[in-house]
């Protein structure tokens, strides 16, 4: 890659009139994300920083900033509210931060929104209901993340449980992106097609304006409900999730042990030791959801509303919220993300038997191929990076698999395995690499396979390195 000719390229961005700052504060402060979640990352990561942060208010100023930091060489890592957990919008390799925060324009129309990546999602939620609709997914931090980081980042959350994540076709309609070329090109992108640019971490086109489908609102109550053990729990969700006739928005599992030690303003409402689920159903199906829970043995020991006392949303205590809270009482903790299989009662006892209160078991429950399905997000005792990547491989060779939240590519994490046809839209869209470099593995090195025990972070230099 040539050299990038930082000094020269802020002088004519600035002469553009594209808003910048490149005070040393603001751009580390904004260079960061939610890495820390991570203590390999927190390591890892500790002194990557942007050379400025650049905030377009238009797709022309967006297209400038690209065009410009094309000519000089200069990478361009996009940010949304910087929520992410992986280092998704983090420099790597320095350079350009395009903050999307300006870019927040959107319309609302019958079932569907189209919008502009920097729009946060809990103002967009606001704006759907006011007219009688919501989104169908969105991240526990909800509060602060945009739409596009989300996009690009996440891959499943809250809706889960009706929709599915992310890669389910229905969920995104439309994407709209600039190359990373001399003269930036706009592209489009419908049906299967969203997913050259969808959970690719800016790599391969900057997102301009997304469409989604959007559904009619429910009016939404977030229920805890207590069972003997985890076991119960996890078949009394599982249960829900199939049920017709109840309406859910998300259901969260948790071994016994987990709310009354993290969940601080719920834990007067909790028995301990039962194990917990939590579900938003919707107020017209709650009855049916208590007459259920009743004939199943399970208590309601909370519902919202029943207290004068301020707690959290439920989805503030499920997804990465749950680890969250785990880290604000014990700092050593950290987690894990896991697929589990068709008996999910029998796989979580065998892995209490074996780790114990090194992994606290958390689940969220998602709709795969129409099937309710287990996704684990466990809680770990986080002693030394050894053995973190330990209990990778030890989970990894017992049958499952594991998504890990220590690793900053795209393919150590989530993937597993190159993505073609994001490494093939790469090519087309940024033929230099500059666009948030050092994140896809795959496009310096087309033949790489994962290995247990070894992390990949700057492209070349890192490999060379742990040789």
């Amino acid at each position: 890659m040539t050299r990038p000719d930082i000094e020269s390229c802020k002088t004519a961005l600035r002469a553009a009139g594209i808003p910048l700052e490149d005070a040393a504060g603001p751009v580390q402060r904004k260079s960061r994300d939610f890495y820390w979640y991570s203590p390999i990352l927190k390591r890892q990561l500790a002194e990557v920083t942007g050379d400025f942060i650049v905030s377009p208010r238009t797709e022309d100023e967006v297209r400038t900033v690209l065009a410009t930091c094309y000519a000089h060489s200069v990478p361009v890592t996009v940010r949304g509210g910087g929520t992410g957990n992986y280092g998704q919008s983090m420099p790597l390799k320095g350079g350009c931060v395009l903050s999307t925060a300006e870019l927040t324009r959107h319309e609302i129309h019958q079932g569907r929104l189209v919008t502009e990546p920097g729009a946060v999602m809990a103002d967009l939620e606001t704006a759907c209901r006011a007219k009688g609709q919501e989104l169908r997914l969105f991240p526990s931090t909800i509060a602060t993340a945009t739409i596009g980081g989300f996009i690009a980042g996440g891959s499943s959350g809250v809706g889960a449980i009706r929709w599915g994540g992310l890669r389910n076709p229905a969920n995104i309609l439309k994407l709209r992106l600039l190359t990373m070329e001399a003269e930036p090109r706009v592209i489009e992108l419908d049906g299967h097609d969203v997913h050259k640019a969808a959970h690719a971490y800016g790599v391969n086109g900057v997102i301009t304006r997304l469409e989604l489908p959007i559904d009619p609102a429910s009016d939404w109550i977030g229920v805890l409900v207590g069972l003997p053990d985890l076991s119960a729990a996890l078949r009394f969700g599982l249960a829900v999730g199939g049920q017709d006739d109840i309406l859910c928005r998300m259901i969260s599992v948790f071994e016994p042990g987990i709310a009354e030690r993290y969940f601080l303003r719920h834990r007067a409402f909790l028995t301990e030791g039962e194990g917990l689920v939590g579900i938003y159903v919707s107020r017209q199906t709650l009855p049916a959801l208590e007459t259920f829970a009743t004939a199943q043995g399970a208590a309601i020991r909370f519902r919202d509303g029943q207290s004068e006392q301020r707690v959290p949303p439920l989805y503030e205590i499920g997804w990465n919220h749950t680890t969250l809270r785990a880290m604000k009482v014990d700092p050593d903790t950290t987690y894990l993300q896991m697929m589990f299989g068709d008996d999910p009662a029998a796989e979580a006892a065998r892995l209490k038997a074996r780790f114990g209160d090194e992994m606290r078991l958390h689940f969220e429950l998602t709709r795969i191929m129409g099937k309710v399905r287990a996704v684990a997000m466990p809680l770990v005792k986080y002693t030394d990076e050894a053995r973190l990547e330990e209990l990778v491989t030890l989970l990894e060779a017992d049958g499952f698999t594991v998504f890990n939240p220590h690793r900053v590519t795209l393919e150590e994490g989530g993937m597993k395995a190159p993505d073609l046809d994001q490494l093939a839209f790469k090519r087309e869209t940024d033929p230099r690499g500059l666009l948030n470099p050092g994140k896809m593995i795959a496009w310096e090195d087309p033949d790489w396979v994962p290995v247990a025990g070894r992390t990949y972070l700057f492209g070349e230099t890192a490999r060379e390195g742990a040789e």
